[in-house]
């Protein structure tokens, strides 16, 4: 029971972490530690930064949300927060996001619908 109770805090900590990283509008404009450190102060509560979301391979980034054992909806929540951020971003955060979307389009074993359109708008965004 304890380690139940432990993950379920564990979990909701994750959630208000993503909750808060997407419900911000603002983007940074320069990419500079001005910029980003609003951003950075809350991915280091999931021990990531921009640098890192910027420097990681599509599968490097893999690897790390699945150390931080993220469930399903939670990536989600994370590739929709890579999108958002990478909306005048001058590094390539799409290409990652749609990763961690097929990810988990193949490990979950449930194809979802909503995830698909995901793909396919990032897909379409990053051709213009």
């Amino acid at each position: 029971m304890l380690n139940k109770g432990l993950k379920d805090k564990e979990s909701e900590r994750i959630d208000n972490v993503l909750t808060t990283l997407l419900s911000f509008v603002f983007v940074p404009k320069f990419w500079n530690i001005e910029d980003t450190s609003v951003i950075d102060n809350h991915l280091t509560n999931l021990g990531l930064t921009t640098e890192v979301l910027i420097t990681s391979s599509h599968n490097e980034l893999l690897e790390l949300v699945q150390r931080l054992k993220l469930d399903w909806s939670q990536q989600e929540q994370f590739a929709d927060f890579l999108i958002s951020l990478s909306k005048g971003n001058p590094f390539d955060l799409v290409k990652k996001a749609i990763a961690i979307y097929k990810y988990i389009q193949k490990e979950s074993k449930i194809f979802s619908c909503e995830i698909a359109t995901k793909i396919a708008l990032a897909k379409a965004n990053l051709k213009q």
